[in-house]
């Protein structure tokens, strides 16, 4: 059997989209099941860039990536939906099999906003398989858009590249986020949490790992006199974000809307307690008091509390730490999401 998995450009990319194909692309035992290629749709950019470059991807893929069984094509919501639509619709003219495999962590309120409902229904009904993140997604899917061939993977993670950072410290009033900054992520609810936090912790470190609003996180650090305490680093590649999860307790997400965000799956893998919020499929992954603990978005006195309470109470965060590792290994490793995979290839392929 022979996969072309389509998506965004796994270097040039950045996101859980990309790490998720990159996975894939890494995996040597799914490999030795099936063929697999990896062909890049997008590439980070201006709109200008990634319009053209979409262009050329769309017309080098008509012209020489027919002959696959099963095209796994992954999406997120607004245009990255309408793009995917078109290989969906182009695959099902090579008289072949298509699988999307659905990420936007705000792809329900894409689709309520969107002006082309009909043609979102359309191109997730034409395809032979929809992936879902999580059974909330699932449910969610099947109800919208009207579809039957829908099931949930959850996203997985190579466990083994964040055993160098497992584990927690006594005395540690380090934290970290790690994705695209910004509102969606609960970035700025963050910093405004952490100036109430100092006062009683001074010496909080605060880690912000990823792109998005870099700048205006910067501006609002220095308008709260935070420079000393939160600490913007940018996009950073695997071995720097285990440093910084090595020396942190607590992974915070506060974020409005999500799927299963890769984030969570790291903190978890390198042992660390959760804050986060109740969106998406994060209930489905961490359960508060036992291996995190869950607030409301925007709630920033239940985050500031959240923080307080695990900077206090150092068995808490120990046993969430060895619940997290031990959570991660058994339900949310590579090697059983590439498994439930696999087990699509062959489902639409016969």
């Amino acid at each position: 059997m022979r996969v072309l998995v389509i998506g965004p450009d796994i270097e040039k990319s950045k996101g859980g989209m990309s790490t998720v194909i990159k996975e894939i692309n890494e995996d040597k035992d799914l490999r030795s099941n099936v063929e697999i290629d990896i062909f890049s749709s997008y590439v980070d950019g201006n709109k200008a860039y990634i319009l053209l470059y979409s262009f050329i991807a769309i017309v080098k893929f008509i012209l020489f990536y027919r002959n696959y069984d099963v095209y796994h094509i992954h999406c997120a919501s607004y245009g990255s939906t309408f793009r995917k639509g078109i290989y969906i619709y182009l695959v099902k003219l090579f008289n072949k099999k298509a699988i999307l495999h659905i990420h936007g962590a705000e792809y329900l309120v894409f689709f309520e906003k969107s002006k082309h409902k009909n043609l979102i229904i359309k191109i997730l009904n034409k395809a032979d398989l929809v992936i879902a993140l999580s059974n909330e997604w699932k449910r969610n899917f099947e109800k919208t858009f009207h579809i039957e061939n829908c099931i949930a993977i959850e996203n997985g993670i190579d466990v083994e590249k964040y055993s160098s950072c497992s584990g927690v410290k006594k005395n540690n009033y380090n934290i970290v986020m790690l994705g695209r900054l910004g509102t969606r992520k609960g970035t700025y609810d963050l910093i405004n949490t952490i100036e109430r936090v100092v006062t009683h912790f001074p010496n909080l470190k605060c880690y912000m790992a990823g792109d998005g609003e870099i700048n205006k996180c910067i501006t609002l650090i220095e308008k709260k006199n935070l420079k000393k305490n939160v600490f913007c680093l940018g996009w950073v590649n695997l071995t720097r974000k285990t440093e910084i999860l090595k020396d942190s307790n607590i992974l915070v997400l506060p974020s409005y809307n999500e799927g299963l965000p890769m984030a969570i799956l790291e903190g978890m893998a390198s042992g660390k307690a959760i804050i986060s919020t109740n969106v998406g499929a994060i209930p489905e992954v961490i359960s508060s008091e036992k291996n995190g603990i869950l607030i409301h978005p925007g709630d920033i006195e239940a985050l500031e509390n959240a923080i307080i309470r695990l900077f206090t109470d150092y068995n808490l965060v120990k046993e969430m730490s060895k619940n997290n590792r031990k959570k991660i290994i058994e339900e949310f490793s590579t090697k059983k999401m590439h498994e439930e995979i696999l087990k699509c290839y062959r489902k639409v392929f016969i």
